[in-house]
């Protein structure tokens, strides 16, 4: 792509905040030191989020080609601790220009303090046009929009071997009991565990078996029960709720089945994670359960061979959308980041307004590893098969979708109790306490 028609495309990205800015810094290139109040080329917008590690890395070069015909200089920072820190950071005056929010409820607890600005017209249109309502309206408190949504991932994949799977004559199941038949065959051929799993994330561990529950409960119980659920109307301490801990149990609590390559039931609660890639690239972990984002993961790691692993239908590793009771049902569970932002100068409003573009999805998604909701993203720029199958699937008007439910509750139950009760299961807390313990979340 030539400079003029990278000049172009970014014009094109950007409204008129940018644009405005991008004529004032021409003049000043014509030769002389004019400024203008209204010029942002040269400021810093600082943008905050819990995206770290090579996503870090390329979150930030997601933004080389703004910068270059804008003259903003944007800066990422990573925190693992970031649901935990970003609330203590706002109410004590250290908030970041922008913050990428990756829980709805999270996002209510910060327009909560008062700090959060509305999103900038541009960027609510630019919503409009390049996503289908309910993202927009995860996005929305009271009314008013706050948060353009940002990348996605689809949650219930399970990982695998291809290899092992064709060596121990299995194929990929179509139903929950099927599922259940084939880590049973897989424990059986291998003599260790068919599953691996981690619940370690510092300060938000437990997450990874909420996740778990998530699926179990839009399987049994159907889309309209896991609404009623994220509402409050079905209680954690209601059939339903339990049905669903009761299903995830028969593997997670199962000492036959868990934890391949790392030792116990109780060894998923020190186990980080984002390391289960490495045992399912080297083969010692057959399955594992994690979303659409594992696929960056992989880049990381090795396979016994010593090469990064191939995520492909007949490569070292890939995934299944975890099965439903019943055969065929296109339903998936999501979860996803939202842009809000702490400022309302120019610069930060040029950044809310190109991260809400298509261009600058199709930036993101083609430096790997993650996929797109935006519904004029190229899912053919994605870095792997998988990935370009995982973000049709998700634009797909025909699969049903629902958002991660710990993202739409309250934080003091979706990032509180909920990741905390995972955690006491985890280590041999009944599940009538657990679950009890869980609902309290709502009184705080």
């Amino acid at each position: 792509m030539t400079a003029q028609r990278s000049r172009r495309r970014m014009l094109a990205a950007v409204g008129a905040t940018a644009v405005a800015a991008l004529a004032l810094a021409g003049c000043a290139e014509g030769g002389g030191d004019e400024t203008d109040d209204g010029n942002i080329e040269g400021e810093t917008v600082t943008i905050s989020g819990g995206i770290t590690g090579i996503e870090a890395e390329n979150m930030q070069k997601s933004f080389d080609a703004f910068t270059s015909e804008t003259g903003v200089i944007v800066e990422y920072t990573g925190d693992k601790a970031f649901e935990g820190n970003i609330v203590t950071k706002v109410q004590g005056g250290d908030a970041p220009d922008i913050a990428i929010v990756p829980q709805p409820g999270l996002l209510k607890t910060l327009v909560g303090t008062g700090e959060v600005k509305e999103a900038p017209p541009e960027v609510e249109a630019n919503v409009d046009e390049n996503w289908s309502p309910d993202w927009k309206a995860y996005g929305t408190v009271d009314d008013v929009f706050y948060a353009a949504p940002m990348l996605a991932n689809i949650k219930g994949y399970v990982w695998y071997s291809p290899a092992s799977f064709e060596e121990w004559g299995i194929e990929v199941p179509t139903t929950w009991d099927e599922l259940l038949e084939i880590s049973a065959t897989i424990a059986e051929e291998t003599g260790g565990p068919s599953w691996c799993a981690g619940f370690e994330s510092e300060a938000a561990s437990g997450w990874p078996g909420t996740d778990w529950i998530e699926d179990l409960v839009l399987r049994q119980s159907g889309p309209e029960v896991y609404d009623q659920w994220v509402a409050n109307e079905v209680k954690f301490t209601d059939p339903e709720i339990k049905e669903a801990f009761d299903a995830v149990g028969e593997i997670l609590l199962n000492p036959e089945w868990v934890n391949a390559g790392y030792g116990n039931v109780a060894s998923i609660n020190s186990t980080a994670f984002a390391d289960v890639a490495a045992k399912v690239a080297d083969g010692s972990c057959p399955m594992t359960h994690q979303a659409s984002f594992l696929s960056a993961n992989f880049l990381d790691v090795q396979t016994a061979e010593g090469a990064t692993p191939d995520v492909a239908p007949d490569g070292d590793v890939y995934a299944f959308v975890l099965p439903g009771y019943e055969a065929g049902a296109a339903t998936i569970e999501v979860g996803g980041e939202f842009v809000t932002a702490f400022s309302d100068d120019a610069a930060t409003q040029a950044v809310l307004e190109y991260m809400s573009t298509a261009a600058w999805a199709d930036e993101r998604v083609a430096l790997g590893g993650n996929i797109s909701a935006n519904l004029n993203a190229d899912p053919s720029l994605a870095s792997s098969e998988f990935l370009t199958e995982a973000m049709t699937l998700l634009q797909d008007p025909n699969t049903t979708v629902r958002f991660d439910a710990s993202d739409l509750m309250p934080s003091t139950v979706g990032a509180g109790s909920f990741w905390r009760g995972m955690v006491d299961w985890i280590d041999g807390k009944d599940t009538e306490t657990v679950l009890s313990d869980i609902q309290a979340g709502y009184d705080n």
